[in-house]
């Protein structure tokens, strides 16, 4: 199997650093790709270009540090009295509880 990797030598990328390897390291994925960036430090948000790329793994050099995009949070916190209170919708139905028992077999 001769699987080809998702970047080339040369690409510039925008990267999280997830962790830092044994010999120091940063370490990104791009597409999966496992990429080692020296100078940074977990947690750092990069611009990187690649420059070597092996069967497995690659290797590149920062070309900017860049402020974290900011995310919209999903479950932001709101307080009770900033909540509105939307009146129930009048219901046109009786609530019962004998589902279907008036029909025929």
């Amino acid at each position: 199997m001769n699987e080809e990797a998702p970047v080339r030598a040369g690409e510039e990328h925008e990267v999280s650093i997830s962790a830092v390897g044994e010999k120091g390291d940063g370490i990104a994925r791009v597409r999966g790709f496992v990429l080692f960036i020296p100078g940074v430090k977990k947690g750092d948000y990069v611009k990187i270009r690649i420059t070597k790329v092996l069967k497995s793994v690659g290797f590149a050099e920062v070309v900017g540090k860049l402020e974290r995009p900011q995310r919209s949070k999903r479950f932001e916190t709101v307080n009770p009295d900033e909540v509105e209170e939307e009146p129930e919708p009048e219901s046109h139905y009786e609530d019962t509880e004998d589902f279907g028992e008036d029909e025929e077999e």
